[in-house]
């Protein structure tokens, strides 16, 4: 059983990107990029839902909303991430809502996300927060555009 954690969940707004300074371990892949902060929180494509314990970020959900001359508006879930120590208290529910809230105050018609099947812990979340799998088998494929990330990224 999940416990419950006082926890306040808003969406990053034009402006408020320094709120990202104060960031627990484990809830972003690296360190905060400053300049790379404020361009997410300037472009309104980009969304960044995120929780708080005070004024500490415990978690956040980003997302992308895109449009495409064929299709209605989409959510794109980039990622869920909650620091270790609040794991398992509905902190990764309440950021789907709000992200989910989002893209349906955009207009959204669908929102997705991949994860892998491996993942037991992002498939619980995202079907406890109403996501149905997608019945295709899907394969990502990932194009390195920059010969320097590639060679750097420890996962290559």
């Amino acid at each position: 059983m999940e416990e419950e954690v006082s926890i306040e969940v808003k969406i990053l707004k034009r402006g408020e990107e320094s709120l990202l300074s104060n960031c627990a371990d484990g809830v972003f892949d690296r360190a905060i990029i400053d300049k790379r902060a404020k361009e997410f929180a300037e472009d309104p494509r980009h969304h960044l839902a995120i929780a708080f314990d005070g004024d500490l970020i415990v978690g956040m959900a980003s997302a992308v909303h895109y449009i495409h001359p064929d299709k209605e508006p989409e959510l794109w879930i980039n990622e869920v991430g909650v620091t270790p120590a609040y794991h398992k208290r509905g902190i990764g529910k309440k950021l789907m809502a709000a992200i989910l809230d989002q893209g349906k105050e955009l207009g959204c018609g669908e929102a997705w996300v991949l994860t892998d099947r491996s993942n037991e812990a992002s498939n619980k979340l995202y079907s406890s927060t109403g996501g149905r799998v997608d019945s295709q088998d899907t394969v990502m494929y990932t194009f390195f555009l920059n010969r320097e990330r590639e060679a750097s990224d420890p996962q290559n």
